[in-house]
């Protein structure tokens, strides 16, 4: 594939492995605005935030090429496959990043722990105009289609007016018919968290082991500006998020203190 100054350049990841249903939507929407390089690992990296891979050497194999798209397989995490495509595989750096679309919510306190949000948050790092999609759905047979009119708008928005430095957008799309989605509410993240459970458990040896289970609260349920409240109400959320995670309204404060 041959990139001409004149060409969008997109590169995708997702954290869901490289044969997830929404990585083939999301594919198939970002041919439309570029060329398009895809790099993700094979089978499912869910909830690995930012983590890297320090221990033991990256692998990567160029799985397709066409005019219009390369695709490659990573044995890293999201975050790896950024950092990779940025400083090795691409002949440039993109003009957007986008990561997803996540089979699950990363609305509230999930973006913390989601590999989606943690590759749009690396192409910030690098200075792309980045964006994480995730749908609020697990179920195995989920259906993405609803997400793709959004998904076009967002990002021709963001390449048309490029975000401010250090920010990308954490956008979470009701899982209903397309036809029941209200529109985008711009949304702040709302203050939640999840309240883990381990089931203790014995494996066939007889040794002991824990699977983590565990269900999300939020705490402002009747707040109407949050993610979780646009979601639940028929929207597509879209929150913009910082690399720079200062508390700013408790500086002035911290520094009486000391």
């Amino acid at each position: 594939m041959i990139i001409h100054d004149n060409d969008k350049l997109i590169l995708i990841t997702n954290d869901d492995g490289l044969y997830a249903a929404g990585l083939k939507t999301l594919t198939g929407v970002m041919k439309e605005f570029g060329k398009v390089v895809v790099i993700s690992a094979t089978e499912s990296r869910s909830a690995m935030s930012q983590a890297l891979t320090v221990k033991q050497p990256l692998r990567v194999k160029l799985l397709e090429e066409t005019d219009d798209l390369r695709m490659y397989a990573c044995s890293g995490t999201p975050t790896d496959g950024v950092k990779l495509a940025v400083n090795q595989l691409l002949e440039r750096k993109p003009d957007l990043l986008v990561s997803g679309i996540n089979h699950g919510s990363n609305a509230s306190a999930s973006v913390l722990y989601s590999g989606t949000m943690a590759a749009a948050l690396e192409g910030c790092l690098y200075g792309i105009t980045s964006a994480g999609f995730s749908l609020n759905s697990y179920s195995p047979t989920a259906d993405f289609s609803a997400c793709e009119k959004y998904i076009r708008i967002i990002c021709k928005m963001i390449l048309s007016v490029p975000l401010p430095q250090g920010v990308c957008l954490n956008v979470n799309m009701p899982a209903i018919e397309a036809s029941e989605i209200k529109g985008i509410r711009v949304a702040r993240q709302a203050r939640g968290c999840w309240q883990e459970e381990f089931e203790k458990r014995k494996d066939p040896m007889g040794k002991t082991y824990y699977w983590l289970t565990g269900r999300f609260i939020n705490h402002e349920p009747e707040s109407t500006d949050t993610d979780e409240w646009a979601m639940k109400n028929g929207y597509v959320s879209v929150v913009p998020v910082s690399t720079d995670m200062t508390a700013y309204d408790f500086l002035s404060e911290l520094k009486t203190k000391f």
